[in-house]
């Protein structure tokens, strides 16, 4: 919107989309943006921005979206043939890939225990004193949890290919979050399949039709 470009946003959370107009008040008065109290998926969203957009981008956002291996292929539906899609996510072995950091309790924010069977895990968030609401975010998180490889290979299999990416050892949020420099990760860790996941906090993509 800074470069003059018309940007829109979407979220499913009217609280969020409040948010966004205040935030961005400037540039959504200037009609340089706008933001939808909306669902993609909806026929009136398809049809005003059907293979309307450039760039589609997704920062945090594709480890909490269900039914990746639909939602990934449908954004084809809004990307012009030439556009591209930005996607960045924790992925879900690293240590904190449950999002635990957003539990009250500090026991409950401990690394790794969240790839622990679903059972296992929601019975050990209730013993560490969890709310129910706490609970419930961080089993949905659960169930849409996404690899490296799962990523990748929903990818392949959407009629996209990757144009560009880059794995981080060190998030590049975590400088605004904790003070940490972004630290890339090695290309010979990035090569690992599985094992991968466990040491890269943040992977970047960038896609496009193929």
């Amino acid at each position: 919107a800074e470069a003059g470009c018309f940007c829109v946003g979407v979220d499913l959370d009217p609280k969020r989309i409040d948010l966004a107009n205040g935030f961005l008040e400037k540039f959504v008065t200037a009609g340089n943006a706008e933001f939808l109290y909306k669902n993609v998926y909806d026929d009136d969203f398809l049809s005003r921005f059907k293979n309307y957009f450039d760039i589609i981008i997704l920062k945090d956002a594709i480890e909490h979206i269900p039914d990746q291996h639909l939602f990934i292929p449908y954004l084809k539906n809004l990307l012009k043939r030439d556009g591209q899609i930005f996607f960045g996510f924790p992925p879900w072995y690293m240590p904190f890939g449950g999002h635990q950091q957003i539990a009250s309790k500090k026991v409950a924010m401990m690394p790794y225990y969240h790839i622990l069977p679903r059972p296992i895990y929601k019975r050990m968030l209730k013993l560490f004193g969890e709310s129910e609401g706490v609970i419930k975010e961080l089993l949905e998180i659960y169930d849409t949890r996404i690899s490296i490889e799962k990523f990748e290979r929903i990818i392949r299999k959407s009629g996209l290919q990757v144009v560009k990416k880059q794995h981080f050892l060190i998030n590049p949020i975590y400088k605004y979050k904790f003070g940490l420099k972004p630290v890339k990760q090695s290309r010979i860790i990035s090569a690992i399949p599985f094992a991968r996941n466990f040491l890269t906090t943040c992977v970047y993509y960038t896609v496009g039709i193929s």
